[in-house]
């Protein structure tokens, strides 16, 4: 049976355990949210399936009866319902998989596993259907469902004569406003960026998992906006570095961060000349995740006067989206301006 067509669970305990066995032993680690396929159920357990995405870098092949993968990555690797998506476990080191072939790219991996959670964790999601023409995606892996087959068309006339109901025009899918007052998330997990008022006007970008990327549309007093200077992205954000490297790979960009400390280059770091100063630093604020800034014999002294935790504001180039081992973004300094 398709998984799609079988009945789905939402994980409501943050690291609620995945077991192998009804009452066996413990495997995994789940996120609160995720949300997975049932099957079986025994006494006070629940049979499910884990459906998502994994970098194709932390798996390799397994002689496991059973599995074709398992996570090489240590201590863990994390598993998203879809390339970049919303968090759905933590996979320990070991944790033996099997690779769905429809979907798999290059940077990642479509893979599930059977396995059992306590019921006691779980709450059944309600399978709605739609009445929308165009299939909307799945809530675990971003695929879009099958839509029903469209009515048979009508013989091609000069003009489309079919009368509209009066003051009606077509109804664009990507059109939406918020159902209520609304959180606004920089990415997903991640921190709050503001708050949508209800019935406020938006342009749906795209969809992960229990996510949906936004575009908000409205208006604002043009002294209250500051222009970036020409060649300059601004609003980037980390997670967009980290799912499409390579597309900002040499770009300037301008981000708000809190330093950390000063650092030198070692091998876990092989983005980074070996022995060069960089920045640790939090953000892009209000993003929680590392960045790496590495900087130049000319900027150091700038930066053993900062203090631990000062926001500042860096113009950097960007050396890398997501380093090999971490997962952070690597970027190159060329200017840093403290703020209050």
């Amino acid at each position: 049976m398709p998984l799609a067509a079988q009945a789905r669970y939402r994980v409501t305990t943050d690291g609620a355990w995945f077991y192998q066995e009804a009452g066996g032993k413990k495997l995994a680690r789940l996120a609160r949210g995720a949300v997975l396929v049932g099957g079986d159920d025994q006494d006070g357990w629940q049979g499910v399936t884990l459906e998502g995405w994994i970098f194709a870098t932390s798996v390799g092949p397994t002689p496991r009866a059973g599995y074709d993968l398992s996570v090489t990555r240590a201590p863990e690797e994390n598993l998203r319902s879809a390339p970049a998506g919303a968090l759905i476990g933590k996979l320990p080191e070991g944790f033996l998989l099997n690779r769905v072939a429809e979907g798999t790219s290059d940077r990642w991996v479509h893979v599930t596993r059977a396995g059992w959670v306590e019921k006691a964790d779980l709450e059944a999601v309600a399978q709605v259907a739609s009445s929308r023409s165009a299939a909307p995606a799945d809530s675990d892996t971003g695929q879009a469902r099958a839509a029903p087959p469209p009515p048979p068309k009508r013989p091609a006339t000069s003009a489309d004569t079919t009368p509209l109901a009066a003051g009606s025009a077509p109804v664009d899918p990507a059109r939406v406003e918020s159902a209520r007052r609304t959180v606004l998330y920089r990415a997903p997990e991640g921190q709050p960026a503001g708050t949508l008022a209800p019935s406020a006007p938006l342009r749906v970008l795209g969809r992960s998992g229990d996510w949906t990327r936004v575009e908000l549309e409205g208006w604002v007093k043009s002294a209250d906006l500051e222009i970036a200077p020409p060649g300059v992205l601004v609003g980037i954000t980390a997670a967009e570095l980290r799912t499409d490297p390579q597309r900002y790979a040499g770009q300037v960009l301008r981000w708000t961060l809190q330093f950390i400390s000063t650092q030198k280059a070692d091998e876990l770091r092989p983005e980074i000349p070996a022995g060069a100063t960089y920045v640790l630093a939090r953000g892009p604020l209000p993003e929680r995740g590392f960045v790496y800034v590495v900087v130049p014999e000319a900027k150091r002294a700038q930066l053993e006067a900062l203090a631990p935790l000062t926001t500042v504001q860096v113009t950097a180039r960007v050396r890398t989206g997501r380093t090999r081992f971490l997962g952070n973004p690597v970027l190159d300094l060329i200017s840093l301006e403290t703020l209050p």
